[in-house]
């Protein structure tokens, strides 16, 4: 039943880029235009905790990618991600990230292929520091940031967005032909100037079902902006008990046009499966004490010194002191 339904949705968003096309096809003095992209994350960084200390120098991810215009309203990307795969012996590894058509006009938008997901893209833009910290949701894996699939936004009025989707489920790391899909709907609401809300759900089905419920608040005044969101997971990789949540709070000021101060906080807790005496993610489980400033010498260009303190949630295991001087390169 659920490939029936994503095949469904494919022909539904295949009708659409038809119809966009024959439409497209009356535009007069457009040229069909692109542009090559690049973004690049580094750091250097010193790890400390009660016995131990060490220090690295990392290229932590690299975007090259490629943008193009069709017409006014229909375009395409590919994005290369160069990024360490964390398993085996291999230190970078390239993935295809973005690989999608997307049609957008006025207040409507679709997408189809290897697409970002739109789970924290909300709140991964009021944290605004992804070089440095991935945002909540993404740092502890409780969805992947681009997957293969179909998805839908609208705007049906200023103050409310609503974005739909039926996504492969597995990331853009792992294509997995299985009958197994993820639906996720998200409501987007800007009440009034500069504050936002959004509410996010999320569902995979199998043995167990696993269901993301998701609520963020952010606001932003000219020179400072505040974030804080809400995050719980039901049978985490469709495992039974596999149940995790946390809380993310962030904060940054601008003190000068090119100098920026910021603090975040995290905690994450997960459950204890029956007849077990630690919680199932207990090596993950903790909470983060983030703080520093960014300064942007020259446009694409930021730099990051930081301080950025972990605590276990398991008492036995070591606090992490980590100070680092993070870069972010784009153009």
């Amino acid at each position: 039943m659920g490939r029936n339904i994503f095949l469904s949705f494919i022909t539904l968003l295949a009708s659409l880029f038809t119809s966009a096309s024959l439409i497209a096809q009356n535009e007069d003095s457009f040229t069909p235009n692109g542009k090559p992209f690049a973004l690049i994350f580094s750091d250097v960084s010193s790890a400390i905790t009660k016995d131990e200390y060490s220090k690295s120098f990392n290229i932590t991810r690299a975007y090259l990618g490629y943008e193009y215009f069709f017409t006014r309203n229909i375009s395409s990307k590919i994005n290369i991600d160069v990024a360490d795969p964390g398993i085996g012996k291999l230190q970078m590894t390239a993935f295809i990230k973005n690989a999608y058509v997307q049609y957008k006009k006025d207040n409507l938008s679709a997408r189809f292929g290897m697409i970002g997901t739109s789970q924290f893209s909300v709140s991964e833009k009021q944290w605004g520091y992804r070089y440095i910290y991935k945002s909540f949701q993404d740092a502890y894996n409780f969805g992947p940031s681009a997957d293969l699939g179909a998805a839908f936004d609208y705007s049906p009025f200023r103050f409310l967005s609503v974005d739909l989707s039926l996504l492969n489920g597995e990331g853009y790391k792992k294509l997995q032909a299985d009958s197994t899909f993820k639906a996720t709907i998200g409501l987007t609401v800007t009440p009034f100037k500069n504050f936002v809300v959004r509410g996010y759900y999320d569902r995979m089905n199998n043995n167990y079902n696993q269901s993301t419920y998701s609520l963020f608040a952010g606001y932003t005044w000219k020179t400072a902006k505040v974030g804080i969101e809400y995050n719980y997971q039901l049978n985490n990789g469709m495992l039974s008990e596999n149940d995790f949540s946390g809380v993310s709070a962030f904060t940054s000021v601008a003190l000068a046009k090119k100098f920026t101060l910021f603090a975040r906080y995290d905690k994450l807790t997960s459950t204890i499966r029956s007849g077990e005496p630690l919680p199932w993610n207990n090596n993950r489980d903790g909470q983060l004490f983030m703080a520093g400033f960014d300064y942007s010498p020259a446009p694409g260009i930021r730099i990051a010194p930081n301080y950025q303190g972990w605590s276990p949630y398991d008492e036995s295991m070591p606090f992490t002191s980590t100070i680092a001087l993070n870069f972010e390169i784009k153009f």
